[in-house]
């Protein structure tokens, strides 16, 4: 399968060197059995075409779907274009600007950071998804989707974060809130270097404590690339 990895971030400071990339994370959570090709969305590469790969993934990012970037409305223009053309995966910011692009909307939240390990019951069950009742995943964010676009499916969620994981039936794409390609070391180190800026000292301390709890991130990461296999036969 051809996978386009969106890259519309990177790991802040010298944490890219240690962890990789936003890209890499993604190739090491579903695996080496495909051939990926990534764009640097920020640096203004898209796709020409839809087309141009059999599926989207679209990473996170420390933007907000609402900033004035010079890169936001390319790729808002790129997502209204693929959907139904080419299957789709979006995570946290990509989660956030495709349910932009499809009529929803996102905000910053007034309920503040959703940061180390979030769990989402699930609400409805999707065929390329397993028995889970709930899952535990990292989370980073502080926007928060908040009108569904047209369309759009709840499959979990929380009180914090009641539009979790999305399904875009007629569009074959899904998108969720929470990051399952972020390691609980990467997690923790994520929230150190934010330590004082964006999270209090007891909120960095007990984000990181539920991070030693476990993890649905390789469960999460199965259902992705079945929904891959069984969207790109379609």
């Amino acid at each position: 399968m051809r996978i386009g990895l969106l890259e519309t971030g990177e790991p802040p400071g010298d944490l890219a060197a240690t962890h990789g990339g936003y890209a890499a994370m993604f190739v090491k959570l579903l695996g080496e059995g495909h051939h990926y090709r990534v764009y640097d969305v920020q640096g203004g590469q898209l796709p020409s075409a839809p087309g141009e790969n059999d599926a989207y993934l679209i990473t996170g990012s420390a933007a907000g779907v609402y900033d004035p970037l010079p890169w936001i409305a390319p790729l808002k223009a790129f997502l209204q274009g693929a959907r139904g053309e080419t299957p789709m995966v979006g995570v946290c910011f990509g989660h956030q600007i495709m349910a932009e692009a499809f009529g929803g909307r996102v905000v910053k939240s007034d309920k503040g950071w959703g940061v180390g390990l979030h769990a989402y019951e699930v609400a409805a069950r999707a065929p390329w998804m397993d028995e889970a009742r709930a899952v535990a995943v990292p989370a980073s964010h502080q926007d928060q989707v908040v009108e569904l676009a047209p369309g759009a499916r709840v499959l979990a969620g929380s009180a914090f974060t009641p539009y979790g994981v999305l399904a875009y039936d007629d569009a074959r794409a899904i998108s969720m809130q929470f990051h399952p390609e972020f390691s609980p070391d990467y997690a923790r180190a994520l929230i150190e270097a934010r330590r004082g800026t964006r999270f209090t000292d007891a909120e960095a301390d007990a984000a990181i404590a539920s991070l030693s709890a476990p993890n649905d991130r390789e469960r999460v990461g199965g259902w992705i690339q079945r929904f891959l296999a069984q969207a790109t036969q379609g």
